[in-house]
């Protein structure tokens, strides 16, 4: 006879409860629904499935407090229920890093080199922005709006200057200097995503979040992410 819906139902819910206790620093007093308040302060797993680790909640007090035996229980969840409440407990236990799912070869220039060797490189590879430094040092994006700002300037009524700038010059009419976030590439995803939806919140816009060990700016970037992005796991 196989396990039951009901009993792997717990089994996921009773590893939820510890890893919630243990993000909230709980020694086993507090009920479930306390838990999730407390979590979803500070971890952005918890914002995202609050709804559904509410509605298991409600279906665990259904299971253990309406039993009339040891083998019959009210309420047998689902599989699509159980299914779900076990992916939900390996993305609480396990969550997916910007590093494991964004880590890749970062293309880089520097501030020396020509907008004409950023433009070849955007287009082949339909980049929206490309992170430059100087003399060693991240100096900032250079981005798609940033060269249609350095466009606008160039340009007279009849004609536009034929001068090929250094990305330096063209950093220079980047409005938002500061559009982007250097992350460490332990940070979970769902983290990553509250980085956009915070900055929105503010009233602005963050171009990329840039990944580095230890969200350092002096270290080697690891890999970058922009909103389009993290379309993938919503």
């Amino acid at each position: 006879m196989g396990v039951k819906n009901s009993d792997r139902f717990i089994v996921a819910y009773n590893r939820i409860e510890k890893t919630l206790s243990m993000k909230v620093d709980d020694n086993g007093y507090l009920p479930f629904y306390r838990l999730i308040d407390k979590a979803k302060i500070k971890n952005s797993v918890v914002r995202k499935y609050e709804d559904d680790l509410r509605e298991f909640g409600d279906l665990r007090n259904a299971i253990v407090h309406h039993r009339t035996d040891i083998d019959y229980v009210i309420a047998e969840p689902h599989d699509d229920i159980v299914e779900r409440i076990e992916e939900i407990e390996q993305r609480l236990s396990n969550p997916l890093s910007v590093g494991a799912l964004f880590g890749c070869k970062v293309h880089t220039l520097q501030a020396s080199d020509h907008l004409t060797l950023a433009l070849r490189m955007m287009r082949d590879n339909k980049f929206s922005q490309v992170p430059i430094y100087e003399e060693g040092k991240f100096k900032g994006l250079i981005t798609a709006a940033g060269i249609t700002y350095w466009l606008a300037g160039q340009s007279t009524e009849d004609s536009i200057s034929r001068e090929i700038p250094t990305l330096s010059t063209v950093y220079n009419y980047e409005k938002r200097k500061e559009s982007f976030e250097f992350v460490e590439k332990d940070l979970s995803v769902y983290e990553a995503d509250d980085y956009f939806k915070r900055a929105i919140s503010r009233g602005t816009r963050l171009e990329a979040l840039l990944i580095t060990e230890n969200a350092e700016p002096d270290e080697d970037l690891i890999g970058i992410i922009t909103p389009f992005d993290l379309l993938r796991i919503r």
